[in-house]
């Protein structure tokens, strides 16, 4: 490691975080793992083999390169990847036994000419239904039985008919309870076509924690891996937070009244203060939005002052502090602790962005 500042990753968290959902769900439901993202930067790779250590049945990822680095490292789970692949690649998820997505009758038409006729292995695919998201998936009866041709095709098997719900983490679940009907509405279309579906989900991380009745077949879990659920609305579960972030102090200087620092001189000393800078910045994903949040330097909160830096970051102490003391940016340090919802709520954001967001400049240390 040529820097200062790390970031630490509990696997042991991860795994009794699926460990603790599993009991949670109903018997016989199955555990989808959610790792893209690089699991939402806590490590693709080293956070599925956690999760598979904690019971996991399935994996998800976003993209086919995520789930091909996935098997590359020997993990033999089956893998859904949630975004629709390009037609040509339908023969690279046959080969490596990936589950795709699909979402419309087109998509279907397009692969015949990249169908590899000499393989005997079938298309495993998930149909995705939109159900108030308005990201991707099927909405409409006639898209469902455009696509019914092709899902009863012998080169096809269908393992999975799933939604995503919008508004799982409100305390308001009017419009949950209208996507979850809509659901059960497509699902009889399911069964009216007789196309064989394998497994119903609908459920994701927030929805799976607050309604175990929705958990239908499977659950996919994703944020809850790492620790990230809305406490408050599930007060009697308890998931631990995975990731910790660390760094030191590299330079502490006095200002006096006046002076500025930052670009575009955007902090003034309104008196004689101590001002620490921190090897870290936008350039490892700790972006301007953290201006105002909180650092840990001995126990003691140290506010974020100035404009955030592509490479570092200025804070204004209470004391002068050697250069080399470690300061946490996430984690516990004393009596007191900075959550990544804290840093969420500041930013106005999800926790699973603060996490993601976190570069490949940021070393990763794994600890069980």
């Amino acid at each position: 490691m040529y820097r200062d500042t790390r970031a630490e990753v509990n696997l042991g968290a991860i795994r009794e975080n699926t460990a603790v959902i599993r009991r949670l769900m109903p018997e016989g439901t199955r555990l989808m793992a959610v790792v893209k993202g690089d699991g939402y930067g806590h490590g693709s790779v080293e956070s599925a083999r956690a999760a598979v250590q904690g019971g996991a049945d399935q994996l998800a990822v976003a993209y086919l390169e995520e789930a091909l680095q996935l098997r590359s490292k020997g993990i033999e789970l089956p893998i859904l990847i949630l975004t629709p692949i390009h037609p040509s690649e339908v023969m690279l998820a046959v080969r490596h036994q990936l589950m795709v997505t699909v979402t419309h009758a087109e998509w279907f038409r397009q692969i015949g000419s990249h169908r590899d006729q000499r393989c005997k292995e079938k298309l495993k695919v998930h149909v995705k239904a939109d159900t108030g998201l308005g990201r991707i998936g099927l909405r409409t009866r006639e898209e469902w039985d455009e696509l019914v041709p092709w899902l009863q095709w012998d080169f096809v098997e269908v393992e999975g008919f799933y939604t995503h719900f919008a508004t799982s983490a409100r305390e308001d679940t009017a419009f949950l309870k209208k996507q979850h009907g809509k659901f059960l509405e497509m699902k009889e279309w399911c069964r009216a076509s007789g196309v064989e579906v394998h497994q119903y989900h609908c459920a994701g991380s927030n929805a799976a924690l607050r309604f175990p009745e929705l958990a239908m077949d499977m659950v996919r879990i994703g944020a809850a891996l790492f620790g990230f659920y809305p406490e408050a609305l599930v007060p009697d579960i308890q998931l631990r937070p995975a990731l910790s972030l660390y760094s030191k102090l590299i330079q502490v200087k006095r200002l006096r009244q006046g002076e500025c620092i930052g670009y575009d001189n955007s902090y003034v000393a309104s008196g004689d203060e101590w001002i620490g800078t921190v090897p870290i910045g936008y350039g490892d994903g700790w972006s301007q939005s953290m201006q105002g949040s909180e650092i840990l330097v001995e126990g003691r909160r140290a506010e974020v002052v100035g404009k955030i830096c592509m490479d570092q970051l200025m804070i204004r102490l209470d004391r002068k502090y050697d250069t080399g003391t470690e300061v946490v940016l996430i984690g516990s340090q004393g009596e007191d602790r900075i959550t990544v919802r804290e840093l969420a709520l500041h930013a106005g954001t999800v926790p699973q962005e603060i996490s993601t967001l976190l570069s490949g400049r940021v070393e990763r240390n794994y600890a069980d």
